[in-house]
């Protein structure tokens, strides 16, 4: 075991925690944006690739279910999850298209359109936030390192500036 690596990582988690301190207006502006989508009524439809998948999942499944207490459900759609969808929109459309069509489907004025990228550069995001945007939808990214193109795109950017930890033996 690389206990050197272990240890980068462990440090670059803390110092990525406390750089989200700095964080606090952006972050609120997301929140107040995100609560005002579901006290009108509207839904969230969230997206992402690879990890980001999994945390669009997580993020829908704690809206839908419940986060720390018993409440009213709320209109939360990862849309990472149907693999019918995404291998039949992925062939008959490509890659690029596998959000955006399900966001001009399922999305509608005044919803919201999550989405989460490291880079925040991937095409496929980028497509979905055009689609939303283009529909009257509300974007706020969750985005790593500078942003990428999708701080400019999405409405509402926030930018956790973290790089991930290379392993040296890799």
């Amino acid at each position: 075991m690389n206990t050197r690596l272990f240890f980068d990582q462990l440090s670059e988690h803390i110092d990525c925690f406390q750089a989200l301190k700095l964080m606090e207006p952006e972050i609120l502006r997301a929140a107040k944006e995100l609560t005002a989508t579901l006290e009108s009524g509207k839904k969230i439809l969230i997206c992402g690739n690879g990890g980001s998948a999994a945390d669009a999942q997580h993020f829908a499944a704690e809206l839908v279910g419940r986060f720390e207490k018993e409440r009213a459900s709320y209109p939360a759609i990862a849309l990472t999850t149907d693999s019918s969808a995404l291998t039949a929109i992925g062939n008959d459309y490509g890659f690029d298209r596998i959000f955006s069509r399900q966001v001009e489907g399922l999305g509608q004025k005044g919803d919201m359109l999550l989405v989460i990228s490291t880079s925040g550069n991937s095409p496929n995001i980028h497509e979905a936030v055009r689609k939303a945007a283009s529909m009257g939808m509300q974007t706020i990214g969750l985005l790593g390192r500078n942003g990428g193109g999708l701080k400019g795109e999405v409405g509402c950017p926030v930018i956790v500036p973290h790089a991930p930890v290379k392993d040296p033996g890799s």
